[in-house]
Order: structure tokens, then C-alpha cells, then sequence
């Protein structure tokens, strides 16, 4: 079985996150009738204009690398509050889909968030095919924003412990 683990991203990491993000947005600029450079542009700007949204919004969060058997393979970023934990990005470089990976790491935030108590919870683009993945985990719709619908798993508490 393949070694997942997370690691603090750092400044080095980011043309690799920057690539990751790129993998989102592909399928949306496949329809634009830009050239590869303005595409390439538009995806800088909107990957500096994320992060930073997410470091002000979540500055106290955990912004990891993924690792596979030591290989960089996505990123995680995650907020823990008293009474929630917010799955702020979940992304896995293509390579790397589909391997059961994503849903190995959020099984860990699942525990985690049943051994504290709390909610755990996510925003998802409504067009997003992970919704099914994360229904099948006990995330049930509990708004929308925009183009995001925001998931929630509510709080049961692990009885195992």
C-alpha cells in the first residue's frame, strides 16, 4: 500500500501548488479562446489571489503537502475551530486521482473530527464529482455560496476511543 503523508508546504513548494492548482481550471480554460500565455497568467493571478484569501481567512490552519511514497502529490489545507474542522482544499495532482487516496485522507479528518467532537466540514463547487465521494462519507448538503455548495458532516462522537 502506497506511504500518504502530509508535510508542511513551504515557499519551495509553490510552483508545485501553483501546478496543482492549474489542474482545476484546465477543464474550465479548455472553453476560453485565450493562448497558453494569457491562460497561463490568468492562472497565476487566480492561484496568488486563493492563497492569499486562504491565509488571511485561515492563517492559524494547516497548509500541507501531500506526499505519496514521498513524492509530492497534492495539498491539504484544513482549519481547525473549538467546534468545527474546516476542510479549507483538498486537491490531488491528476496523476494521482482516483487511487482511493483522497478518501484515505479524509477518513483521518473523519476521526479526528468524531475523537474532538466536532463538525467537519467543506466547500465544494456545485459541478464538482467529489460531492458523490464525499456523500458516500456522511456529508450532507448545508448551504450555498455562490458556485459552492458548502458540505457538513455533523458531529458524532467516536465511541472507540
Amino acid at each position: 500500500m502506497e506511504q500518504v503523508g502530509l508535510r508542511p508546504a513551504s515557499s519551495a513548494d509553490r510552483p508545485f501548488l501553483a501546478q496543482v492548482y492549474a489542474t482545476t481550471r484546465a477543464e474550465e480554460l479548455a472553453l476560453v479562446p485565450w493562448t497558453e500565455e494569457q491562460k497561463a497568467r490568468f492562472v497565476a493571478h487566480q492561484f496568488e489571489a486563493q492563497d492569499a484569501h486562504y491565509r488571511t481567512h485561515y492563517g492559524d490552519g494547516t497548509f500541507d503537502v501531500i506526499e505519496v511514497d514521498g513524492e509530492p502529490a497534492g495539498r491539504l489545507y484544513v482549519h481547525r475551530g473549538p467546534s468545527e474542522i474546516r476542510i479549507v482544499d483538498i486537491t490531488l495532482a491528476p496523476a494521482f486521482r482516483g487511487r482511493g487516496l483522497g478518501t484515505r485522507l479524509l477518513r483521518a479528518l473523519i476521526d479526528e473530527a468524531e475523537d474532538r467532537g466536532c463538525k467537519l466540514s467543506i466547500h465544494v463547487e456545485m459541478n464538482n464529482p467529489a460531492q458523490r465521494l464525499y456523500e458516500r462519507l456522511g456529508f450532507r448538503p448545508a448551504g450555498e455560496h455562490g458556485v459552492y455548495r458548502l458540505m457538513e458532516r455533523p458531529c458524532y462522537v467516536n465511541t472507540a476511543s
